[in-house]
Parts: structure tokens; sequence; C-alpha cells
């Protein structure tokens, strides 16, 4: 059985809920965060310090978006994975990796400049200007959520789980009330998925028998 090691809300919440979509058997490790000042114990399992974490025998993996990729061909075939006979292919794989390098990145500098940062280093001009950034780029999605309920190849699959997860950590940094039409209700779509929704239940029942709090604490790589 493979684990994951995890922060509620963090980028560890992707293969969470891939892992959940799948009906794979996994082991959830929940840790306080930011887990390199508040656990330092797991230095030894990720020198990185950070989540999320993956072990499945021998392979160690630390990037969130390669994660859904790996666990679609481990449990392959599947429809969460888009093959490479299909049409949408390479939108596929654009799409998984759009929603960490170019949906969630802005992001954390949001996170770290209002709100991690000593109160004499933080820039509201830099978490404003990331914020605007974020939103003009996810605003590239609504013409095609306007037109289908999922990214590519006419259902849901990985890639919405990434751009999903960008969506989670907006809502947290509150610029959910600023998403256009089309984008707001695929990401009501997406949260009303059984498997989200036992995601969110499986990472609150951990935290709480691990004795972890039950803030969401998005992932942040300064």
């Amino acid at each position: 059985m493979l684990t994951l090691h995890h922060c509620l809300s963090a980028r560890s919440f992707r293969p969470l809920w891939m892992l959940e979509e799948l009906n794979a058997p996994y082991a959830l490790q929940v840790l306080p965060f930011p887990p390199r000042v508040h656990a330092r114990e797991f230095l030894s399992e990720n020198p990185l310090g950070t989540v999320p974490l993956l072990v499945d025998g021998d392979t160690r993996m630390t990037e969130s978006a390669a994660m859904c990729q790996y666990l679609c061909a481990r449990h392959a075939p599947t429809p969460l994975q888009v093959e490479v006979g299909e049409r949408d292919f390479g939108r596929y794989l654009n799409d998984l990796h759009f929603g960490e390098t170019t949906l969630t990145f802005p992001q954390t500098l949001v996170l770290r400049y209002r709100y991690f940062e000593p109160a004499e280093r933080r820039s509201p001009q830099v978490a404003d200007d990331y914020a605007r950034w974020f939103l003009a780029r996810l605003r590239t999605l609504e013409p095609r959520l306007a037109q289908q309920p999922y990214l590519c190849a006419g259902r849901f699959t990985a890639a919405d789980v990434s751009v999903g997860y960008a969506l989670l950590l907006a809502e947290h940094l509150a610029l959910a009330a600023a998403f256009p039409p089309a984008v707001a209700a695929y990401w009501a779509r997406l949260r009303e998925r059984p498997a989200f929704v036992r995601a969110m239940a499986a990472q609150e029942a951990a935290a709480r028998a691990q004795g972890m709090p039950l803030t969401p604490s998005p992932d942040l790589r300064p």
C-alpha cells in the first residue's frame, strides 16, 4: 500500500483526490504545516521538507501533478487518463501541468506576501499583482468551460484534478468571488464529485486521528 504525506488542503490534496477517484488503497500521513519547521523528522523522509511526498515501494515522488499522471498510469486503463492515441492527449498534458505551474504558482506568492511573511516583510502590492496574474490566466479557461463541462476529452480527467486544486486554493485565498461564470460553475461541479467529498472527509478524519489541527494550510515553497 502506498503512503501519501499530506498537509490539509495543500498541493498534496491533488494525489489524495486522485486516489479517491481511483478507489485505490492508501495510507494518509498528515503533517503540521510547514513540516520542514514543525516536523523536522520529516526531513529524513523528504529532504525538501515539503508535501506532498508519495511513497510507493521504491518510488518516491514530490511533485503533485506528476503524481496524478503516475497514479493514472499505475491504475490504467482508467478514463481519468487521456491516452496517446486520443485527440486531446496534448491538451490533457498541458492542462495537467497548467494547474500547477500557471495557476498554483502565483497563488503561492499571494500566500507568502499577504499571510506568511512577518508583518514587516509583507507586500500588499506583490500579493495583489500575483492575484491579478492568477485571475488573468484563469480567464483563459472561460471560453472552453462555457462550451463543455470538463477541460478535455469530453470527460473528467486528472487534468481537472490538477486545475481543481488551484481553484480550491483560490477559495482559501478569498479569490473565488472573482471567478468568471463558467469557471465558477465548473468549480461547483468539481466540489460535488463523490471522490472530492471523500478526499475532504479523509483528510479531516486522518488529521483528527493523528492529532493535527483542522485549519487548512496550503503548501508554500519559497
